[in-house]
């Protein structure tokens, strides 16, 4: 499954990639994760991916992202600020998994 999750970078955009791809492991799930920033989404989103999630930082923007999303054919939503935490593997993972239905 492919995840693409648009961020405003830095090291909150590592986290969630590594704990997401950490978690998908631990479940025997493939997952590729791509994090962009919100100047990449728009063409990115077009190139195959199951599923789009939008870091709390730019919720602001989350329509736009969404407009492209719908577009793509691709589900999108903004992951949860819990997300974050040492035990946000599994809430990321379930996100993905409720988009993907």
């Amino acid at each position: 499954m492919k995840v693409l999750f648009v961020c405003s970078g830095g090291m909150s955009s590592a986290i969630v990639v590594n704990t997401l791809k950490k978690e998908a492991e631990k479940n025997g799930l493939n997952l590729e994760v791509l994090a962009v920033g919100a100047q990449e989404f728009d063409s990115e989103v077009r190139n195959g991916w199951d599923v789009a999630m939008v870091a709390p930082q730019v919720r602001h923007r989350f329509d736009g992202f969404k407009e492209s999303a719908d577009a793509a054919g691709v589900p999108c939503e903004v992951i949860p600020p819990q997300a974050y935490s040492p035990l946000g593997g599994p809430t990321l993972l379930k996100l993905v998994k409720e988009l993907k239905k």
